[in-house]
């Protein structure tokens, strides 16, 4: 215990060199978490305001925010077309139209090996940096609860590679224009990118590279897991990459769906 009855811990515990100073960094160390936290919570705002919004996510009868995907909301049938699962959950304002994937893909990517470093280095403060005392007592690790049910997202993987399916299927659709036949707009090629980007981060994930090889005692009698494993490999490296991608690509095609569909904007055809 310290004069003032704190428990000593960290850089303060019995034996360590005493040092006065905060920290021994003489640059911007706090530059990078601080980032991390305005990226992080800028996102979740901005798809928080979206998902209740209910209006002004399905633009030339053909584009279909992945906000909104897959609406299966009764109040989908505002927007024909719109609902390609059928609609089964009741209208409600506190209920987002996508309540069926939305859930999913947010505890998916708040359990993410990449996002639970980046929240606990620049949100939770540990480790904050290099040479900067952590604020905590003590750390328990992901052994108890709640850090305990990061091991959900090896599960919640299974689950959003479904997604990422209906996502898929949702930008090939949106190529067919219930009265112009086959067309080829801007917002066909940003929903393209989109979802080869999404299926990059899924695809690159911890949990996808373990399911593919992660339990193989002998590559040598599994080549063609083996192949797979190589290429998955070769995505993971990338994978923080593909997470902060992800989602800018995820808002610069919400916001496209929602400004054709506000009228505030017009759809470039290209082809069609």
């Amino acid at each position: 215990m310290t004069a003032h009855g704190v428990a000593e811990h960290g850089v303060d515990t019995p034996g360590r060199a005493r040092v006065e100073a905060r920290n021994l960094r003489s640059d911007r160390w706090w530059l990078l978490p601080a980032s991390t936290t305005l990226g992080l919570l800028t996102f979740l705002v901005y798809g928080g305001v979206r998902a209740f919004q209910q209006e002004h996510f399905f633009a030339d009868e053909r584009y279909l925010t992945p906000f909104y995907s897959p609406c299966v909301s009764l109040g989908c049938a505002a927007e024909p077309g719109s609902a390609h699962l059928g609609m089964f959950l009741p209208d409600h304002p506190l209920l987002p139209y996508a309540a069926l994937s939305l859930p999913i893909l947010l505890v998916f990517r708040l359990t993410c090996y990449y996002y639970r470093k980046a929240y606990y280095r620049s949100i939770w403060l540990a480790p904050v940096a290099c040479a900067v005392p952590e604020p905590h007592a003590r750390q328990t690790g992901e052994t108890r609860f709640p850090l305990i049910l990061q091991n959900a997202h090896r599960y919640l993987f299974y689950l959003t590679i479904v997604i990422s399916l209906v996502n898929t299927y949702d930008a090939v659709v949106a190529f067919r224009h219930p009265t112009d036949g086959f067309v080829v707009g801007v917002g066909n090629l940003i929903l393209l990118g989109n979802v080869l980007l999404l299926w990059c981060y899924t695809l690159s994930c911890h949990s996808c590279r373990h399911a593919v090889g992660g339990r193989l005692k002998h590559f040598s009698a599994h080549p063609l897991r083996y192949r797979a494993w190589t290429w998955v490999s070769a995505l993971n490296t990338r994978h923080a990459t593909f997470a902060w991608a992800t989602l800018g690509t995820l808002v610069l095609t919400d916001l496209y769906v929602m400004l054709v569909a506000s009228g505030a904007i017009t759809d470039l055809r290209l082809v069609g």
